[in-house]
């Protein structure tokens, strides 16, 4: 699939097929993660794939009872390991080195034919505690992966000329 491609028909999936992931897809999705660039290439995140489906349904619970993350037969919890670093602008790295690879694994996965959706509305002490995740971490995403049970369409965007300036904010 052509990359533009997947950028379009990438959305968000809360609906998940009781079929498992190969280990071919679930390498592959994880292999752009780690391909994804980050400051000074650190690489400081590690990726937490649960598969038990016990621990899947403690992590729905965990976020706000949203049923579909334990529906999905792969969820990945992207955690940092270096919170302190600050890149010369004044902002963390953390988050966006993770936002990087999560964008990486979701455009991934779209290729594989699977669905995933970001989730960031979870306990990050319940998750730390699920998954043994040390105090000194923080787990910035949850993404949950599978065969979407169903294509929802996508949601309609700001044309460019809303969300583009040149030469100056305005």
């Amino acid at each position: 699939m052509e990359l533009k491609e997947a950028i379009r028909r990438r959305e968000s999936v809360r609906g998940f097929l009781d079929k498992p992931i190969s280990e071919e897809q679930l390498n592959n999705v994880l292999e752009a993660a780690r391909l994804a660039p980050s400051a000074s290439n650190r690489q400081p995140t590690k990726f937490v794939v649960i598969r038990d489906s016990a621990k899947r349904k403690q992590l729905a619970r965990a976020a706000n009872n949203q049923a579909f993350i334990g529906e999905a037969p792969v969820v990945i919890a992207a955690v940092a390991t270096d919170l302190e670093f600050t890149m010369p602008c004044g902002i963390k790295s953390y988050a966006i080195e993770v936002a990087i690879a999560i964008d990486h694994m979701t455009l991934a996965a779209v290729d594989e034919g699977l669905g995933t959706c970001w989730i960031g509305a979870f306990s990050q002490e319940r998750v730390k505690e699920i998954l043994s995740v040390p105090d000194q971490y923080k787990v910035v995403v949850l993404l949950p992966l599978g065969h979407p049970r169903k294509e929802r369409g996508h949601k309609p965007r700001k044309p460019l000329n809303e969300i583009v300036c040149y030469d100056s904010f305005r």
